[in-house]
């Protein structure tokens, strides 16, 4: 399906963000000077060379494959000058992409190889995106940035995070959330609840991955465990049949779609770590028709190659996404966020503004 909505006019349009993850979105050339930094091995000697192994690691269609890859990724993000490097760099590049709402997540237990403590990771990101929207401001790209404070499943530290995650919070604004990453499958959110518990009874909003076996159940679980978002949730389409071209939801679809809980949907990655076959496959379009709450993210911009006006213009290609589409799922993300209110209703005044000639 061909679509008038060209990649160039996507990226000059406002768009939100709210699941993309720190360690998964750097710079090649970045990667590259880091690691001859510190003395690194990488798998790649030259930008594209090294952007296309990391596509290829998405490409085989392996979550374990795929998360692989981060090993790299994580090996230059270990001294507070370069997470503070990274944590700018990732912001100026969303705002030239056109994002002006954005939830970046990251796990600072990922980053202690080299000797920092967690407050101190904390803070070399935190005043990396500041620096960051300051730099973007400069050039003419206004964009809000919040932090989601990732504990890893398959770690023992998860109660030690959210009391990081709400200490952050007290301290500095841009805190919002609490998430659980990492291999999903074998590590419910069951296995976090003194961390669930503390967050929520702190107040801290919650966002939970689910987006692998034992699919439902995963999600059920979540919601379950406080979720106030589900981080992709695409394997909700096991509780979805279509009959004649009319969806028909099972009970917990019905509950998510009554109870507007917004999911976090990244298609080029549910690709990649096969959740769906294929991008035509996807249900993220289909979803929003029917009235899901849900918004367009990258996950992982390196290892996918995405970015979220790629991603918005891929859906226009294969389903015939319209301008008043691209606009409802960007304030969508705005409205689900877990920023300050009053600035968030700035920002979706401000995207809704940005669509005013083409809806």
């Amino acid at each position: 399906m061909t679509t008038a909505l060209s990649l160039d006019e996507i990226r000059a349009r406002p768009k939100s963000l709210l699941h993309d993850h720190l360690d998964g979105g750097l710079r090649p050339a970045t990667i590259l000077d880091l690691a001859d930094e510190i003395g690194h091995v990488l798998p790649a000697v030259d930008e594209e060379e090294l952007s296309e192994w990391f596509v290829r690691g998405a490409h085989t269609l392996d979550i374990l494959q795929y998360l692989a890859t981060f090993e790299h990724t994580i090996a230059v993000m270990q001294t507070a000058d370069h997470c503070h490097r990274i944590a700018r760099e990732a912001v100026v590049d969303l705002a030239a992409d056109g994002v002006v709402y954005a939830e970046v997540r990251f796990a600072p237990e990922n980053h202690l190889l080299a000797g920092l403590d967690l407050d101190a990771v904390m803070e070399a990101v935190q005043d990396g995106f500041r620096v960051g929207m300051a730099d973007a401001a400069h050039a003419g790209q206004s964009i809000v940035v919040n932090t989601i404070v990732c504990a890893m499943r398959q770690a023992d530290r998860s109660a030690e995070i959210a009391d990081v995650a709400l200490r952050w919070r007290d301290r500095d604004s841009r805190v919002v959330a609490f998430d659980l990453a990492g291999p999903e499958t074998g590590f419910p959110p069951t296995d976090h609840m003194p961390a669930l518990e503390a967050v929520r009874d702190g107040h801290l909003h919650v966002t939970l991955h689910a987006s692998e076996p034992p699919s439902l159940e995963l999600i059920s679980q979540s919601l379950g465990c406080g979720a106030h978002r589900i981080g992709h949730g695409v394997r909700l389409y096991d509780d979805i049949t279509t009959i004649d071209g009319e969806l028909q939801l099972g009970p917990l679809a019905k509950f998510i779609l009554d109870g507007q809980v917004h999911l976090e949907m990244a298609p080029s990655c549910h690709v990649h770590v096969g959740a769906v076959p294929n991008f035509e496959s996807h249900p993220l379009v289909a979803w929003h028709r029917h009235g899901f709450n849900v918004s367009v993210n990258t996950d992982n911009r390196l290892m996918s190659g995405v970015s979220v006006s790629s991603e918005m213009h891929k859906l226009a290609e294969v389903f015939g996404l319209t301008w008043t589409e691209v606009e409802a799922l960007s304030v969508a993300g705005v409205e689900a966020g877990f920023g300050d209110l009053h600035e968030r209703r700035r920002v979706a005044d401000q995207i809704r503004a940005g669509y005013a000639d083409v809806r």
